[in-house]
């Protein structure tokens, strides 16, 4: 113990992106010391991929835009097993979050009268995000890191989380590695928040980067926090497929934002040929009609291309099925197009979408001005997390808080497109808030010097071993598994067998084996992530076999209707004492006859 340096804050946040930097920055307004952890460097969160914008009715460029709209939008997208609490504060909240980043010098794109501009996003009645231009993540974290770094937060750089650590069933701290030398770190705390993003690694195909291997989840789950919303994952309708150096990445939907539409290999813009009875009343029948709502036209319907992305990704992945995708196993989306309805469409696409033309031109040699983009589905999000209360963040273990992607509640079944980002502002702000409260209402608690030299050895173990498993080889298995098994449409037998098959790779992890020295290695931080990486795989399957309908992200070809049975309650995942996972029903609460009117009211 005596080894390992001692870092005390009374707050620690983990995880450095929208919700960590917004969580450290209002702890430590309220006045108490904040220490900040990021995985890798400050700045690289994944925060930056967020390109599209930040959902806000702030009403600026459609009036009839409020919270109750947003609120009412928010839990149709959710299927209506979102936490109602969480959508309902979100909703009347971002106005004031967003205003308050214009504040702190965010540079939001303007309409010609001055106020931020707001464009459509899928599954947003009005025009609803914030933004700027398609890189809205990014300007987010530059504005987040420019207004905290003059508050006093200490950070802590390229340094990942092993185990959090308690004291009478209260977290009071963590045990962390330095990546580059692999020493250990212990730092002590009177509350911790979680800001840890997704899961995406679990996956072969991702939007996500090296980071995302859901350890907040694994971190929370371990320590006895409940998991909900599992089985909800979102694979993003519009990542690229080509070339494969760069499969995966995104594909902001301010693409079909501002105009761009879907169609197959004949050339046929098949979005038509499935629009959801709820919908009909709201989405555009023809092109034409569609256009006009993408350039503001406040009667016009939406096209079909800006339907939820649970049912995009479907219509998506039901063209490739039947032979009618691109080349190289997607679809087409065509911004291009729009120089048929706008003489200065290269301009305006090059003002509107600039990282997407930069990517395209850079990774592709494609100039979507004048080409077609190939785009498929690709794991993007999970709305799945830790089980928190609405108001304060806080898990069942206390002194926990969780916030962002780690935390579930606010998107249900489904997340709509700019939500995130003004959920990591709302909710980061309300985890630190009261993280701050909590550790000014409780003293430190102690560090059992015994817990942390066991968990120290535990991690270190495949350097002990004279062989072994390759941890790439695992972490490969598990996501060409997770694909194949529990992706955009799943069944049955194929869950079974995806859970079979996650038994056999924990047998494999616990024998992995890494060469050389421990400065420098990767193949040390791969096999660490490998924990948690096959608990959020188990949590997800588990509570993928228990819905045994079709709601939201969660698709199954075996039960492919929506039961109103399965909107009562959401499927949590919690450790159980002899190690193993459980899966219980939580019943969802009875929601306020005022919300109730709300939704009634906005059909």
């Amino acid at each position: 113990m005596t080894d390992y340096p001692i870092f005390e804050h009374d707050v620690i946040v983990i995880g450095a992106g929208g919700a960590g930097l917004r969580a450290a920055i209002e702890a430590s307004a309220n006045g108490v010391s904040v220490g900040l952890i990021c995985k890798s460097l400050l700045g690289k969160a994944h925060t930056v991929m967020a390109e599209g914008g930040m959902a806000a009715a702030m009403g600026n460029v459609d009036d009839r835009d409020n919270w109750k709209v947003h609120f009412s939008d928010t839990m149709r997208g959710g299927q209506y097993v979102n936490n109602w609490r969480m959508a309902e504060l979100h909703a009347k909240e971002a106005p004031d979050r967003v205003r308050e980043l214009e504040a702190w010098g965010a540079v939001f794109d303007r309409t010609k009268d001055g106020k931020i501009l707001q464009r459509n996003f899928g599954g947003h009645r009005y025009p609803r995000l914030a933004h700027v231009g398609d890189r809205t993540g990014l300007e987010l974290i530059r504005t987040l890191q420019d207004h905290g770094v003059h508050q006093g937060i200490e950070v802590y750089m390229e340094v990942t989380v092993v185990s959090l650590l308690k004291d009478g069933g209260r977290v009071i701290g963590c045990l962390a590695y330095e990546r580059e030398h692999g020493r250990f770190r212990v730092f002590k705390c009177k509350a911790l928040v979680l800001a840890t993003g997704g899961i995406g690694r679990a996956y072969k195909i991702t939007s996500n980067s090296w980071e995302g291997t859901g350890d907040g989840h694994a971190l929370a789950y371990d320590a006895g926090a409940e998991l909900i919303d599992m089985e909800f994952i979102q694979f993003h309708p519009t990542g690229m497929v080509w070339p494969p150096s760069v499969r995966g990445i995104l594909v902001t939907e301010g693409v079909r934002g501002e105009g761009g539409i879907l169609k197959n290999n004949e050339g046929r813009r098949f979005m038509f040929d499935d629009i959801p009875d709820n919908y009909k009343n709201q989405t555009a029948s023809d092109p034409e009609e569609g256009w006009r709502y993408v350039q503001g036209d406040k009667n016009a319907n939406r096209p079909p291309e800006l339907l939820t992305r649970d049912h995009v990704a479907r219509c998506i992945n039901r063209e490739v099925k039947a032979g009618r995708g691109s080349p190289h196993g997607g679809v087409y989306l065509d911004i291009a197009w729009i120089k048929e309805k706008l003489p200065n469409s290269v301009e305006h696409i090059k003002k509107k979408l600039p990282s997407m033309y930069h990517q395209f031109m850079q990774l592709a040699n494609l100039d979507i001005t004048t080409t077609p983009m190939e785009v498929g589905p690709t794991t993007h999000y999970v709305m799945g997390g830790v089980r928190v209360d609405a108001d304060t963040q806080e898990s069942s273990v206390p002194g926990l808080f969780a916030a962002g992607e780690c935390a579930a509640g606010i998107n249900g079944a489904n997340r709509l497109g700019g939500n995130s980002l003004s959920d990591l502002i709302v909710f980061g702000k309300r985890a630190g808030e009261y993280a701050a409260k909590f550790a000014q209402e409780n003293q430190a608690g102690t560090i059992n010097k015994d817990e942390v030299a066991a968990k120290a050895k535990a991690a270190l173990q495949p350097f002990e071993r004279e062989g072994g498993e390759n941890p790439y080889a695992i972490q490969h298995d598990l996501q060409e598994l997770m694909q194949a098994n529990v992706g955009i449409v799943r069944t049955q037998d194929e869950m079974v067998e995806a859970l079979n098959g996650l038994d056999l790779l924990r047998n494999r992890s616990a024998k992995t084996f890494v060469p050389g020295n421990i400065d420098f290695n990767p193949g040390w931080h791969t096999a660490l992530d490998l924990h948690n990486l096959l608990i959020v795989a188990e949590a997800i399957t588990l509570s993928a076999i228990e819905r045994q309908e079709s709601r939201g992200g969660h698709f199954r070809d075996d039960f492919p209707e929506k039961d109103p049975a399965f909107a009562k309650f959401n499927f949590a995942v919690k450790k159980t004492e002899d190690g193993a996972m459980s899966v219980s029903r939580i019943p969802i609460p009875e929601m306020p006859d005022e919300l109730k009117q709300v939704i009634e009211e906005m059909g």
